[in-house]
């Protein structure tokens, strides 16, 4: 099983300012969805809280210390291995949720069955960070000094897989994925 992270950055390595994204990049979104769908996703429960539902077609595992935490649709677990537990059983099986490997424009070669997305926020992707064999990152090509959550630092994943540069209306970013 591959375990990936995915997560759109700042120059500095920010992810969100109070529980919030600091962007609203279309295309990015429309990524992170193409390349997640059908594969389980782990997040912190400030995270599922930011996005405020379950996203579809994958499952959905929230870390959480609150034992009491529930929702409907979702996996409630208190660490990042039972996360990692979890996730291997609950696979998408559905024929119409796996993801076709195909090459596309925006990135080289879309994700196998056996992946699982670590999608936030800092303090899960800094636990993770090195069990991580893959990263799928959106850089944003500014700098955002209100930014109070950052993602570690990941120099040592060192082969670029696939990288595109894009300039968009209110930004310029680019999708980069990256192994160790």
């Amino acid at each position: 099983m591959i375990i990936s992270a995915i997560a759109a950055i700042g120059e500095n390595k920010e992810l969100g300012a109070k529980n919030a994204l600091l962007w609203n990049i279309p295309g990015e979104l429309k990524r992170f969805k193409e390349i997640t769908t059908g594969h389980p996703i782990i997040m912190g429960r400030k995270t599922y809280e930011s996005i405020g539902r379950v996203l579809p077609n994958r499952t959905n595992i929230i870390i959480t210390r609150d034992t009491l935490f529930n929702v409907d649709g979702a996996v409630a677990v208190q660490s990042l291995e039972e996360a990692l537990m979890e996730s291997s059983k609950h696979r998408v099986e559905s024929s119409e949720h796996k993801v076709e490997k195909k090459l596309t424009s925006d990135y080289s070669l879309l994700t196998s069955e056996d992946e699982i997305f670590i999608i936030g926020g800092g303090q899960i992707f800094k636990q993770a960070l090195p069990l991580v064999q893959k990263l799928y990152l959106t850089i944003v090509h500014k700098t955002f000094p209100q930014a109070d959550v950052f993602f570690p630092d990941y120099s040592e994943f060192k082969n670029v897989i696939s990288k595109q540069n894009i300039q968009g209306p209110e930004f310029s970013y680019t999708f980069l994925t990256v192994e160790r």
